[in-house]
């Protein structure tokens, strides 16, 4: 089984070797970077091999951690790359800011390696269970949009559409099941990894995004009221409008 390749990222420099030194006695190909910009250099190096996984600080000089994943998630070639965040921001707004990134994890400092390291071999795990080998190669569409789940990707009218993997998943699971209203719990424990702890509103905050990229079908994920989200087709949905739900 080859190697995962693993960045990480952060401006103390101490702290990169410490995480360098363990991930490769745990028997990952590691790499550390001291800035944001010289890590989106190498993970854009077309000599290098993929990035399986980044670890990545979010307050540095320069460009931030949110900034870069803003920018890897932005680019169908790297936007399924998992991040996990390393960082002294563990406030409620910062790691709901995070995971509206797509962030897989979220680690607030001081934390121990041992920590570290559990958490990398959860998302690694997670994610290997979307590998082409573990996914039914039928297709779901609806009209002109459809979603390959081979290739792990969506398309309307055959233009790609970025979408974070937390998109993605949202959009797959609501399409295989028109029509069933999922609870906002519901869809926490079928899409994110159960090693996060995230509330029932970042569930809103990637439904919002999701509407967006998908410009004439986001009328089509309707909130119910009281209950939480369907896909609902355009007939069935006439005279509905799919406004977000209020939240406290």
């Amino acid at each position: 089984m080859d190697k995962k390749r693993i960045l990480v990222v952060d401006d103390e420099r101490d702290l990169c070797d410490i995480l360098r030194f363990n991930l490769l006695s745990a028997g990952y190909l590691a790499e550390a970077f001291c800035s944001a910009e010289e890590a989106l250099r190498a993970i854009r190096n077309p000599q290098s091999p993929a990035c399986d996984l980044l670890l990545l600080d979010v307050m540095m000089p320069g460009m931030s951690g949110f900034e870069l994943a803003e920018c890897l998630k932005a680019d169908k070639q790297t936007m399924s790359i998992p991040i996990i965040f390393l960082t002294a921001k563990d406030a409620e707004a910062d790691k709901l800011q995070g995971f509206a990134l797509g962030a897989d994890d979220y680690v607030a400092k001081p934390f121990s390696v041992r920590e570290v390291l559990a958490r990398v071999r959860a998302v690694l795990n997670r994610t290997a269970d979307y590998s082409p080998q573990s996914m039914t190669d039928r297709q779901l569409a609806y009209e002109e949009l459809l979603i390959d789940s081979e290739g792990k990707s969506a398309t309307i009218d055959g233009r790609p559409l970025s979408l974070t993997r937390t998109e993605y998943e949202l959009l797959r699971l609501l399409l295989e099941h028109p029509g069933k209203v999922f609870s906002r719990q519901q869809l926490l424990e079928r899409v994110w990894p159960r090693e996060v702890i995230v509330t029932e509103r970042t569930v809103d905050v990637n439904i919002a995004r999701l509407r967006k990229k998908l410009n004439r079908y986001g009328a089509c994920l309707v909130s119910r009221t009281g209950f939480g989200y369907s896909f609902v087709g355009r007939a069935m949905n006439k005279g509905e409008e799919a406004n977000e739900e209020e939240t406290d």
